[in-house]
């Protein structure tokens, strides 16, 4: 927030130098994005009239924020999917982790939809000086009209005109016929969409260095021409977020566990460390290689941890999907657009299947969420009042997201009656093929 007004302008400005001075050695991207965050406040307080210019930077960073999300969507949906063809290979294994990853996932999209209805922590935001920007409320439609709007008649015209969910569909039934083919043409195509998902990973984390500029821009935009209530409202959707994230671990994944008979201190020990790491990186790809050796450190068998992982990054992701779901409604709330309960389904049920496979890019959920509110039309600049917190949102949805998966493996392995509840590690003298062999007994 700004700093008090009996403070001179240039003192302020001076802090702020100060303070990027000290950011700047770190090249941290999460700490320029909070500094520019505190120059965007302090210049729409101290010059609105300047940071109205700035919005050119905000618009900039939304567009290149678009170019990604179609190839990035269909590109790890289609190996999210075909990626797993196999699972008929790996029978009831595959298709309990499956089920279990739906059934948390789901919990997890209700307790986001009722902690943001709960709060309304998008609501009263003053829409002075943003009416132009925003889109004309949809007429009402039919239930064939809504139908017939999912499905895809041209992928090319879905792409252009931002229509994510016709895109998600399309990239399911490839997905599907692609798992469907002979095992040289599938593998081949396959390389190539995980080529693709790869190299549009990089393109974003490319792009979010831009964030900065994004987030100052908006941020003085905004200020400049709202003053500083939208903070407060970001400050409440991020209480609501920690909130609501508290008591889905509470209701969800603590009953979970014990259900499963996981041991608790055990569990909780083995899982501190991968979860502080995705906390701190805001990437659950970093935490992985940890939390798989850390699952099979307390009794999870190896092919088990091998499988339940990797799948659920892509499956299960608890702390995304309720993020999410709050932040798309708190989109709607701050737009003054009313929505049923029904059409906040659809739309987090959209976001939901969008955002598999995107866990190991920082800030990945928020191109997911800009897509997905363009595509219900929803205006866009709600979601710039989310970017200016959103690296303290990911910090938190990652760590769930591990923890999640984490807690998913343990809970696999019971299933399957496999979880070892006296391990005492591996022998050091086995090969790990021999290990690996070994666990499926």
């Amino acid at each position: 927030m700004a700093l008090p007004n009996s403070v001179p302008v240039a003192a302020r400005w001076l802090a702020l130098a100060a303070l990027a001075a000290v950011v700047a050695p770190r090249r941290s991207l999460t700490l320029w994005i909070v500094y520019s965050m505190l120059v965007g406040i302090e210049l729409g307080h101290d010059a609105p009239e300047v940071a109205m210019n700035f919005k050119v930077l905000s618009d900039a960073f939304l567009r290149l924020v678009k170019t990604i999300i179609a190839p990035l969507v269909f590109a790890t949906l289609v190996v999210g999917i075909a990626g797993h063809a196999d699972l008929k290979q790996v029978g009831r294994m595959g298709l309990k982790a499956l089920v279990y990853f739906e059934v948390v996932t789901t919990f997890a999209l209700f307790i986001g939809l009722a902690a943001i209805n709960l709060t309304k922590a998008g609501v009263g935001i003053s829409q002075v000086g943003v009416k132009e920007e925003q889109l004309a409320a949809v007429a009402p439609q039919t239930a064939a009209d809504i139908i017939l709007h999912i499905f895809p008649e041209n992928i090319a015209k879905s792409v252009a005109e931002g229509q994510v969910l016709q895109v998600v569909i399309f990239a399911i039934l490839f997905a599907i016929g692609l798992a469907l083919t002979p095992e040289r043409p599938r593998r081949v195509m396959l390389e190539i969409c995980e080529s693709l998902s790869e190299v549009m990973f990089k393109f974003t984390n490319v792009v979010m260095f831009f964030a900065p500029l994004g987030v100052g821009g908006a941020l003085a935009y905004t200020v400049g021409k709202m003053g500083f209530a939208p903070l407060f409202n970001a400050l409440q959707l991020l209480l609501t977020l920690y909130g609501a994230l508290i008591a889905f671990a509470v209701l969800v994944l603590l009953p979970v566990a014990l259900i499963a008979r996981i041991p608790l201190r055990r569990f909780l020990a083995a899982a501190a460390e991968p979860v502080s790491i995705a906390f701190a990186t805001t990437s659950s790809e970093a935490a992985l290689p940890r939390a798989m050796e850390a699952m099979e450190g307390i009794g999870v068998p190896r092919r088990i941890v091998a499988f339940v992982m990797p799948t659920g990054y892509s499956f299960n992701l608890d702390g995304t999907t309720l993020y999410l779901s709050l932040a798309a409604v708190f989109v709607a709330q701050a737009a003054g657009v009313p929505l049923t309960f029904g059409q906040q389904l659809l739309m987090v049920f959209t976001l939901m299947l969008t955002s598999k496979g995107v866990a190991g890019v920082p800030r990945a959920s928020l191109v997911i969420l800009l897509a997905t509110v363009a595509s219900f039309n929803l205006p866009s600049w709600p979601v710039f009042i989310i970017l200016g917190i959103d690296a303290l949102m990911d910090m938190a949805r990652t760590a769930v997201n591990v923890l999640g998966n984490c807690l998913a493996s343990a809970v696999v392995a019971r299933w399957e009656g496999e979880f070892i509840d006296d391990y005492q590690g591996p022998d050091p003298t086995e090969t790990p093929t021999e290990q690996l062999a070994g666990s499926a007994h």
